[in-house]
């Protein structure tokens, strides 16, 4: 019985010794990685009311293929009269083109074009395709469609979508006649890489020590008093944008709700835009930044781009 149990103890520890060999000379399991937000660097949301009705005079595609359009579509096409920007990468010169009273908005990138810009503005379009007739790199989708023009990229964006069907969307025969426009009239529709208003010359200084680099892009101007600063490069864009009097801040209303901010009246923090946004008063503001290749923004980066400028905000 003895050496019947001092067997198994051995053999038990022999075994016990083989697993713990397997175990340390195997291969170590990956480490699990922290979730991290990280931001998508096409666009952030634009505020309400930017959507031409209100913006920067100036040269703009939808004004200069009014008149094509509407002998070529034998429908009535207008344009609203003022551009605006967005401030994402590639940032982009916005207008509001009515086709039949349907909207379709054209963005002509403020900088040249990089040889990912037509891609990355078409995630999440929905069902891409190559779309030959504007060029080797053009492509459509459900959403919207892309293609490049004098080296700038250019993106057509209908409010109910191609070939869906919507109250507001367009065919694809349409949207190809209007991006076809586009193509021909952005050229001379372009305008100067620096558009600077001394306002927001305050935060200068901090949104080059974000970009690491001086600003090649300049989108500064009012809407209806209420002021829009973008700076960018190729690779990185800030955009501080005021509004007065909105009613609501529709990124409170997102599911799972925001964080809030310790500025404003309320403030809250969107990692994944990335996006401050605050009240104070009449006023609602919005504060972004974004690279390329994305990468996590803190709120603290966010409030120092934008700490320059609060004496302007908080009066």
């Amino acid at each position: 019985m003895r050496r019947q149990l001092a067997g198994a103890l051995t053999l038990l520890l022999l075994t016990s010794g083989c697993a713990v060999a397997q175990r340390a000379n195997g291969t170590a399991p990956a480490p699990v990685e922290p979730t991290t937000v990280l931001p998508t660097a096409v666009a952030p949301a634009q505020p309400e009311g930017l959507d031409g009705t209100a913006g920067a005079p100036g040269p703009q595609v939808c004004t200069a293929i009014t008149r094509a359009l509407t002998t070529r579509l034998e429908h009535p096409v207008t344009a609203k009269p003022n551009a605006w920007n967005d401030g994402g990468l590639p940032s982009m010169d916005l207008c509001t083109l009515l086709v039949d009273g349907r909207p379709v908005t054209i963005g002509v990138s403020a900088l040249p074009s990089r040889p990912d810009s037509l891609v990355r503005l078409m995630r999440d379009a929905g069902g891409v395709e190559s779309l030959p007739e504007l060029g080797p790199e053009a492509l459509i989708g459900e959403s919207r469609l892309v293609f490049h023009a004098d080296g700038h990229a250019v993106r057509v964006t209908p409010a109910g979508g191609i070939d869906l069907g919507t109250p507001d969307g367009i065919s694809r025969a349409t949207a190809v006649a209007i991006a076809e426009a586009a193509r021909d009239a952005a050229p001379r529709s372009l305008r100067p890489a620096r558009q600077v208003d001394e306002t927001c010359q305050l935060s200068n200084a901090a949104a080059e020590r974000f970009v690491r680099a001086q600003v090649r892009l300049r989108r500064d101007y009012r809407v209806k008093g209420a002021l829009t600063c973008i700076w960018g490069t190729a690779d990185a864009t800030v955009s501080i944008v005021e509004a007065f009097d909105q009613k609501t801040i529709p990124e409170a209303e997102q599911i799972p709700p925001p964080g809030f901010a310790p500025l404003g009246d309320p403030g809250y923090y969107l990692p994944q835009t990335p996006e401050l946004v605050f009240r104070q008063g009449r006023r609602v503001v919005r504060v972004t930044a974004l690279t390329d290749p994305p990468q996590p923004v803190s709120l603290d980066t966010l409030t120092t781009l934008v700490d320059p400028m609060l004496p302007l905000f908080l009066r």
